[in-house]
């Protein structure tokens, strides 16, 4: 394939892109796990249906958007030289090639995406699982969480293992953010939002051990939705930012998983993470003491907000 029969259609269908609205959408940054598996597509190590479903997961994570595109338009930007990959799928090869670009850093991100954008909006690219309508083969109670784990189960087609993880890892953690978000209770701290479920739910609780300590778990989930990196901070247990207040008394963490003291979240970034509440372990810590009598909230007092959210612990088991 000579090079300047690829360069046409990218032309074309940037300049499609730039004249099928007044406006160019806005993309946000794309998942690097994409552009590693747009490499391997270009470099055929991965199969059209694994690369498309990265696609797919662009589309329904909300990193890439997909309007209507006229009929007509379909027939101004196709390539004659194509591949016929089931479904009645037809995808360009130049597509390949600009996929190998994109990784290779030689196009922009917003580029490699007016480009996909269009060839979906045509039908040059049928997105695995849509026939035509992004979200026809998702469930009706979850859509959003159908296609990720219909995306996570073809990972496992992936017999490299590292290739495997990659393809799995990213879409494990979306799975869970979707989760808290349609789930949890979420407390708006600045430009960090927390999600929490409550006591009643996994890596979360209260009992009493056979000793007679008292021992409080809690785990959320932390996003940022500020443009700005942003870091939850507890170094020890005397120097952090999280505590549980009985209305006279600050008790202090026995355990947590923040790592060197901190969890650092880049713009959109979200963590969950794990606060244990128990014996005293030194530090500056304290024992946690229950009393059915006092009520318990868990705080937050971070420098770039606070919130006290109410435990509502019932008694020990």
């Amino acid at each position: 394939m000579s090079t300047n029969r690829i360069a046409i259609p990218i032309f074309t269908i940037m300049l499609l892109a730039s004249s099928a609205s007044a406006a160019a959408p806005a993309f946000a940054e794309v998942p690097p796990w994409i552009k590693s598996n747009a490499g391997w597509w270009a470099e055929g190590q991965i199969s059209d249906a694994e690369f498309l479903a990265g696609i797919a997961y662009l589309i329904t994570a909300g990193t890439i958007t997909v309007p209507h595109v006229a009929g007509e338009n379909a027939m101004m930007g196709a390539d004659p030289d194509v591949t016929e990959h089931g479904e009645g799928a037809t995808v360009p090869d130049w597509v390949r090639a600009n996929a190998g670009w994109w990784a290779s850093g030689l196009i922009s991100d917003g580029d490699f995406l007016s480009g996909i954008q269009y060839l979906i909006g045509a039908g040059l690219i049928t997105v695995p699982g849509s026939a035509g309508d992004i979200s026809g083969a998702a469930s009706e109670e979850d859509p959003v969480r159908s296609e990720l784990e219909a995306q996570l189960a073809q990972c496992d087609a992936i017999t490299v293992a590292y290739k495997r993880i990659d393809c799995k890892r990213p879409l494990e953690q979306a799975i869970m953010v979707h989760e808290y978000k349609t789930g949890a209770d979420a407390f708006q701290v600045g430009p960090v939002s927390y999600y929490w479920f409550g006591l009643d739910s996994d890596g979360n609780g209260f009992e009493i051990s056979r000793s007679g300590q008292a021992l409080l778990s809690i785990r959320m989930l932390a996003e940022n939705t500020s443009d700005e990196k942003r870091a939850l901070s507890c170094t020890s247990p005397s120097l952090c930012n999280y505590d549980v207040w009985d209305g006279t008394t600050a008790f202090r963490y026995a355990g947590t998983d923040f790592t060197s003291g901190q969890i650092v979240l880049n713009p959109g970034d979200a963590r969950e993470f794990n606060i244990l509440f128990g014996p005293n372990v030194g530090y500056g810590g304290s024992q946690f003491l229950y009393d059915e009598a006092k009520t318990y909230h868990f705080r937050i007092n971070e420098s770039f907000g606070s919130a006290t959210i109410p435990l509502n612990i019932n008694g020990g088991q």
